[in-house]
């Protein structure tokens, strides 16, 4: 028998495998696909989890949607169940036998310049930690709902239980159609884009009406959710943009031309990971992350 937070006995403890399955929900954001990466049937994850939610006395998923997403207090617990996992195939496989893999996640333009040089001297130093770059469209990159260990952001994060460090600075380019009247120009200014309707991605951008001194402000704008389609719409003479200098690498498009943006402030590049316990290898992907930009110098993307 075991005691749960409230008093009452709450049946059998929990056990590992209790844990492996919320993690594999929480990654998977699908029952289904991760009864399929446990080899599991999908009535015994769904039995599982319930379980451990009702040894804890806290729901940790969300069910309403059919991809499913942590609670609030599954966030905060994923962190946890994943150190003791971790923790336990290490004493019972010293030697690495199981690779937990660090999951990095970027909602526009991953480390700009060093992105390739973290990767490939993470793979030198760390062969036996995947570390996955993924993509998600969403101010924190999936941090804050727990889809990933640790972000690279761009521009201010308000979210609350996050540990974020300036690794560098860029500098702002504006995005125009490659046919369009400011293609032919070597830089641009923010007044120059004015008159223009500004192409605005609100989900993961960093770009707002506010870049503007208020005697300046563009009337128009676009909003779009992704960075796809913010490139079709300027691409498509709909709009111009504004970005940080790395997404012109990071993003090339036929349709799109990337001009300096001279008098723009710099957009700070972020490491950001939750508060808390969380990968084990978090404390060596800083310090790589403050090596790379400082072998370079510090300097910007562009």
């Amino acid at each position: 028998m075991s005691i749960g937070r409230s008093g009452q006995s709450t049946g059998r403890g929990i056990e590992v495998r209790h844990l492996r399955a919320f993690l594999a929900v929480a990654d998977e954001g699908n029952v289904t696909r991760a009864a399929a990466r446990l080899r599991l049937t999908q009535p015994a994850v769904s039995r599982t989890l319930a379980a451990l939610e009702q040894h804890l006395g806290v729901r940790l998923v969300d069910r309403s949607t059919h991809h499913l997403a942590l609670t609030p207090e599954g966030v905060a617990f994923r962190d946890k169940a994943a150190a003791a996992v971790a923790a336990f195939d290490e004493a019972l496989d010293p030697g690495g036998l199981h690779h937990w893999p660090l999951r990095l996640g970027h909602a526009w333009s991953a480390f700009g310049p060093y992105t390739t040089p973290l990767l490939r001297r993470w793979q030198e130093l760390y062969p036996q930690t995947p570390l996955e770059l993924l993509r998600i469209d969403d101010r924190t990159a999936g941090l804050t709902r727990g889809e990933v260990d640790a972000a690279l952001l761009r521009g201010p994060v308000e979210a609350p239980g996050l540990v974020t460090e300036v690794l560098f600075e860029e500098d702002r380019v504006a995005a125009v159609a490659a046919d369009g009247p400011f293609a032919d120009r070597a830089a641009l200014h923010l007044t120059d884009l004015a008159g223009e309707t500004v192409v605005l991605n609100t989900v993961s951008g960093t770009t707002t009406i506010g870049l503007w001194p208020p005697s300046a402000r563009p009337t128009a704008t676009l909003t779009v959710a992704n960075t796809d389609d913010w490139l079709t719409a300027i691409a498509a003479g709909r709009g111009v943009g504004v970005s940080a200098a790395s997404t012109a690498d990071m993003h090339p498009h036929s349709g799109v031309t990337y001009r300096p943006l001279v008098d723009a402030p710099p957009v700070p590049v972020l490491l950001a990971r939750r508060d808390g316990l969380g990968h084990p290898a978090l404390p060596d992907l800083v310090a790589l992350a403050r090596e790379v930009v400082g072998r370079d110098g510090g300097g910007g993307g562009g």
